[in-house]
Parts: C-alpha cells; sequence; structure tokens
C-alpha cells in the first residue's frame, strides 16, 4: 500500500485486508489515469489556437499567391536545392493529416519523421520545433483536427535528382540535427525563459533570419544575423542586438511594437513574408509574450552582418533598399 502498511494473513478466513483492497486501488489508478487523459483533452481550444499562431502555421501552408484555401499547403519556397511545397495540414485523412496519431504528430515535429517513416527536408522547421513541449505539440493537433477537412492534393516538390533521395537526410540530420525539448535556463528569470522558448522553438525565428551553408544548415556563429537570400531570394535582416547591423540600437518597445504591428522605429512598415507572420500570427500573441522575446533577443550575442537588399528601379538601375521594408 502507499504507506507501506502490510496486514499478514495467519491461516485460512477472509481475505488479508491489503488483497481485498486491492481491486479498489486498481479502479482508482484507472480512474485517475481517465481522469488526466480526459482533462488533457478538455483544455480550451483557445490553447491550441494560440500556439498555434505562435508557431506560424498558417504563413507556410497557405498558397497567399494563388488564393489558396488556408492551411491546405501548396504554398511554393524557393530555394538552391529546388523548389518545396508545403504540405496539406488540415484533418482530411487522405490528403491532410486527419490520419495521424498523436505521436505520428510529435514525431514529425521532433524527429522530422513522416507517419510513413520517411525523413522530412529541412524546409520543414523541424530543426526549431523539436524543441517544443510535447503538451503544446499536441494542442496544436487539437486544434487543427477542430477545422474543417480540405480534400486538397499535396504538390509534389520540384527538386534535382541529388536532392530527390530522402534518405540522405539520415545523414544531414547526424552532422547538423539536434534533437529535444528545450530546457530552461538556470538562474534565468522566467520571462527570459519564456522569450528564448517562443523564439526558438515556436516562432522558429531562426530558420528566415540565418544565413545557410552549402548543405542547407545554418552556419556556425550566424545564428538570427540575417541573410542576403532567404525565401525566394529576399534578404532577411539581422536581428541580433549589434547596434550597427542589427537591432542593437531599438528600444525594447520598438521591439515589441514591431512583432506586434510590423511597423519599424523609422515609422516604415515591414512587408514580404514578415508582414504575413506578423499579421497572422506574432500580432496575436499576447503583450508579455512579445515583451519575453524582445528581451531574449536583446540578451543573444550580437553579430556584425550587413544585410542589403538590391532591387532595380523604373529606369533599370540597380539600388540598395532596406530588408525591413
Amino acid at each position: 500500500m502507499a504507506m507501506g502498511i502490510r496486514i499478514a494473513s495467519t491461516g485460512p478466513g477472509p481475505l488479508p485486508a491489503e488483497a481485498a483492497l486491492r481491486p479498489a486501488l486498481l479502479g482508482l489508478c484507472l480512474l485517475a489515469a481517465v481522469a488526466g487523459r480526459a482533462l488533457a483533452a478538455s483544455q480550451p481550444p483557445e490553447r491550441g489556437e494560440y500556439l498555434f499562431h505562435a508557431a506560424g502555421c498558417a504563413a507556410c501552408h497557405t498558397d497567399v499567391d494563388n488564393d489558396g484555401t488556408p492551411l491546405t499547403g501548396g504554398r511554393a519556397l524557393e530555394t538552391p536545392f529546388g523548389t518545396f511545397y508545403s504540405p496539406n495540414i488540415t484533418p482530411d485523412p487522405v490528403h491532410g493529416i486527419g490520419g495521424w496519431s498523436d505521436d505520428d504528430f510529435v514525431r514529425a515535429l521532433r524527429r522530422g519523421i513522416a507517419p510513413d517513416g520517411s525523413h522530412y527536408y529541412p524546409s520543414f522547421p523541424y530543426t526549431s520545433y523539436t524543441r517544443m513541449r510535447r503538451e503544446d505539440m499536441l494542442a496544436i493537433k487539437d486544434y487543427l483536427f477542430s477545422l474543417d477537412p480540405v480534400a486538397r492534393p499535396n504538390r509534389p516538390h520540384e527538386l534535382p535528382w541529388y536532392v530527390s533521395f530522402r534518405q540522405l537526410m539520415w545523414f544531414w540530420k547526424l552532422v547538423y540535427f539536434d534533437e529535444g525539448e528545450f530546457r530552461e535556463a538556470a538562474g534565468r528569470p522566467a520571462p527570459w525563459n519564456r522569450g528564448a522558448y517562443l523564439v526558438l522553438a515556436l516562432g522558429h525565428c531562426a530558420e528566415c533570419h540565418s544565413p545557410r551553408n552549402h548543405l542547407g544548415a545554418v552556419e556556425a556563429g550566424m545564428r538570427f544575423a540575417g541573410t542576403h537570400s532567404g525565401a525566394g531570394g529576399e534578404a532577411v535582416p539581422n536581428i541580433t542586438p549589434d547596434v550597427q547591423t542589427g537591432i542593437g540600437g531599438w528600444a525594447r518597445d520598438d521591439v515589441v511594437y514591431f512583432l506586434h504591428t510590423g511597423a519599424t522605429p523609422d515609422g516604415d512598415y515591414t512587408g514580404g513574408e514578415m508582414a504575413e507572420v506578423i499579421d497572422g500570427g506574432l500580432s496575436r500573441l499576447d503583450r508579455s509574450d512579445l515583451e519575453a522575446m524582445a528581451d531574449y533577443l536583446s540578451s543573444i550575442s550580437p553579430v556584425t552582418h550587413h544585410i542589403e537588399r538590391l532591387e532595380k528601379s523604373s529606369d533599370n538601375e540597380t539600388r540598395e533598399k532596406d530588408p525591413w521594408d
């Protein structure tokens, strides 16, 4: 029994008290397990929806350029390795994720492995999502499964032959992938750890704001330092606290206001994919979470890395443009 009390039997007669209580104790354990599962399942759907927005799922899984139905995939991601198309993540059982179990969903985010055992390409940011807590992953899954299924087939990636062998991804993961849930930093306040979790895991900010090497992995020592060739070939700004080339000159409120509205300190507004990320995701987060993200970003090591965006003007001259625009 729980307190280590044992009542001995001295011979024939009624069952010992301990044995008589076993069915009742077993029943209580089963009841507790069922109640715990029911409690987890009864969490408000708003939590899953909130985490869904923090993770930026809508921006990547909706083909905005072609007026695609939300979350049915088909959005093109042009890279030096070919064009990847995001998949349907509605609960359709054939073309979406409607047939996925909880473990399937967690395995995809934690390990970058599909239900059929194949490896995902890192165009799917499982390299950041791996840090998510299991309960947050499943809250997002529950929210997605509450939406209407849409039977839109997935579009195959357009890749050169030497990239099309998914089996090679096991080697890429061996070299570049660090699997595992986010661990809070001892000695850091709770808001800082919350900001780190949002930036590193859910928000997967480094996936877009970092330069990559010739094998598509984030360059060592350059995380968050921006890149000249982000998704679709667009320049993505440096978000380290470097004063000259990053956001080191921004006040904390400047960062928070930008994450909420897309407005930069000079009064301009961001455009392109970052505008989608803000409109469909970050703008829906609580101010306390945006402040936590700002605090974390201000604490990371500054990296001097000038990012410029070149575009041709109407007179066909190439000019430098602010990557925040």
